[in-house]
């Protein structure tokens, strides 16, 4: 039982004892005191007035005398209306630290025989990685690791968009412009050799438009079609779409790939196969450098036909039901979704239908009955949509469904276009960041004197850790400007900042000649204000850990990491801790220290974020 649990164990016996009134141990609401009050634990009397019949602010007080002379944890205490706050004796304080240190299992929750999918990644095999995925795969991670910290079995997931017009845009400017090249012999790494001829096909078909324009058909279409206060410009600009299904021969080409595609081909299929194949290598060489991995993936080669017999059975339950062209539809209007298409006309599925396939084998293969979807705020809609129609189909994991919903990322200079190139390839950014870990290192000069291979282990370590601490530290709900540079300095809410506590901890345990023989007692220590601060900040762990599993917000667990580097930084400021005052002293501290090093350790791994021991 911690310190938590022992105060309001003697809340509610010290209601009983001054009211004869038996409350339950749930009713009482322990906070942590606002720093402006004198105070470590804040008592809600609020609760207790309906069964104890008496005012707030008297509760408080007899409470307050009551565990004042009875419990050996209260040393003070002070009341603000109805507001009790509990003042920690010196053993209380020494106690926490005891306890926790001596709790192997302090810093996770145990089984809770749950299982929970967590989808991630999922990208597109037309194109590399890149800066937005980088956020997605990162997010992911950090709330599989949150989950299973929570006591979870946590199974991760991805489906790989491998199919459709995208990609068959990529195999056909291999085609007609590869002239048979291969990332080996380019020396270009799978997907960003796949991602060059989507590229390439972009610029070939942008210029194919562009010269269609000035033809007798285009101009034509322009006199016929253009309203009057409309440029030819912006006339154009619209009409790109409608010209790539209706007259463009790229496009045209493009189709009827897909099509060979659909009907299995073996020639478009050896070559999809192939090109997805040096993609797959690409992803996979990311991924480790991201330190991410999966435990299934789904490819939508496989998924995009599920779903059908799902709409069978939603037909025959009318919660389906089919227009007169033989599409079928399901009416969410009274909870304000609209109508929404389930399968075309033709028969073919929409991603609706894929999805709620998709969900369905989950379901049969691991028996999963929460799902976590780690997609864009763009897919929001989408989402309410599956969400919606899980329920109304009655699908067993229906209220298990959570869209982990996140905004995009942009650059100083602002959006990314992957039609255009102008995305930041995620492998491209991990070399930045590296690179600016490796300028910062050259600036201070503090390892230069280490081995090349520890070296440039511990500036990775650094580069990696600025990165995903950048991305994850914001809400994922809000946009968020990534700037390379920025999120490897030293000061302020970044990752170095976190990891430098921890390496000064480690430089101090390296000095230190304290053992487990010691005879030192360090609870004679007068424990200060610093230190104090210090305990309280690791009691709350567990309740920031719980909180950010239930919210799933990675970036919860990246503040509290924050908070305890600082707090660290500023008893290390403060309180000498080899040259302490006193052996008592010293002892304390270096405890203290570990226990600090082990919850930034710990917090920062939910993270995915490895600590150095060198900066």
């Amino acid at each position: 039982m911690n310190i938590k649990e022992k105060i309001s164990h003697a809340v509610v016996t010290a209601i009983e004892s001054v009211y004869g009134v038996s409350v339950p141990v749930s009713e009482v609401v322990l906070q942590d005191t606002k720093k402006e009050f004198k105070g470590e634990f804040t008592v809600l009397t609020f609760p207790f007035v309906k069964s104890v019949k008496n005012a707030p602010e008297q509760i408080a007080d007899q409470i307050g005398s009551h565990l004042l002379q009875h419990d050996e944890n209260i040393v003070g205490y002070n009341v603000l209306k109805g507001f009790l706050n509990l003042e920690l004796s010196q053993n209380a304080l020494h106690e926490i630290l005891r306890s926790i240190g001596s709790d192997t299992n302090y810093w996770r929750f145990p089984s809770n025989g749950q299982s929970v999918m967590v989808e991630f990644a999922s990208p597109n095999t037309n194109k590399p990685l890149h800066l937005g995925h980088i956020r997605n795969i990162l997010l992911g991670w950090s709330t599989n690791k949150i989950l299973t910290a929570n006591g979870y079995n946590v199974i991760k997931t991805q489906v790989v968009n491998n199919r459709g017009i995208a990609i068959c845009k990529s195999m056909l400017a291999w085609q007609l412009w590869g002239e048979g090249s291969t990332p080996e012999h380019s020396n270009v790494k799978g997907d960003h050799f796949v991602g060059n001829y989507y590229v390439l096909f972009e610029q070939k078909f942008k210029e194919e438009y562009a010269a269609w324009q000035e033809s007798s058909e285009a101009i034509s279409l322009l006199n016929d079609k253009k309203p009057a206060d409309v440029s030819a410009d912006a006339f154009f600009k619209q009409y790109k779409n409608e010209y790539f299904n209706k007259y463009s021969k790229l496009g045209a080409a493009a189709r009827e790939m897909l099509i060979r595609w659909e009907e299995s081909d073996p020639e478009t299929i050896a070559l999809w196969e192939k090109m997805n194949g040096w993609v797959y290598e690409g992803f996979d060489v990311t991924y480790a450098k991201l330190g991410v991995d999966f435990d299934k993936i789904y490819y939508e080669s496989d998924t995009y036909l599920l779903g059908k017999s799902i709409v069978d059975k939603g037909l025959a339950s009318q919660t389906f039901y089919k227009k007169d062209d033989g599409s079928v539809w399901i009416d969410l209007e009274n909870q304000g979704l609209d109508q929404k298409l389930v399968l075309r006309s033709d028969g073919t599925s929409v991603y609706i239908t894929q999805d709620l396939g998709t969900a369905d084998i989950r379901y049969e293969e691991f028996g999963v009955k929460r799902m976590v979807y780690v997609v864009a705020d763009e897919q929001n809609y989408h989402f309410q949509v599956l969400f919606a129609i899980s329920k109304a189909l009655n699908a067993p994991y229906a209220d298990g469904l959570h869209h982990l919903s996140y905004g995009m990322v942009e650059l100083p200079s602002g959006r990314m276009k992957s039609r255009e190139g102008t995305v930041v390839d995620a492998d491209d950014l991990i070399d930045e960041v590296i690179q600016e870990a490796r300028n910062m290192a050259e600036e201070r000069g503090e390892i230069g004197a280490l081995d090349p291979a520890d070296r440039d282990e511990i500036l990775r370590k650094i580069g990696m850790g600025a990165l995903k601490y950048f991305m994850i530290k914001v809400n994922p709900q809000k946009k968020m400007i990534f700037d390379p540079k920025e999120s490897v300095d030293m000061q302020g809410n970044t990752g170095p900042y976190i990891q430098n506590a921890y390496v000064r901890i480690q430089s101090i345990l390296r000095k230190s000649t304290e053992g487990t023989s010691s005879t030192i007692d360090s609870s004679t220590h007068v424990i200060e204000e610093a230190e104090k601060q210090i305990l309280l900040l690791i009691l709350q762990y567990r309740e920031v850990l719980a909180q950010a599993g239930k919210d799933m917000d990675p970036s919860a667990i990246a503040a509290y990491c924050y908070q305890l580097a600082k707090a660290f930084h500023k008893f290390y400021h403060d309180c000498p801790i080899l040259s302490a005052e006193s052996e008592s002293a010293r002892l304390f501290r270096i405890q203290l220290s570990k226990i600090v090093a082990l919850g930034l350790y710990e917090g920062m791994d939910l993270l995915g974020i490895e600590m150095p021991d060198r900066m």
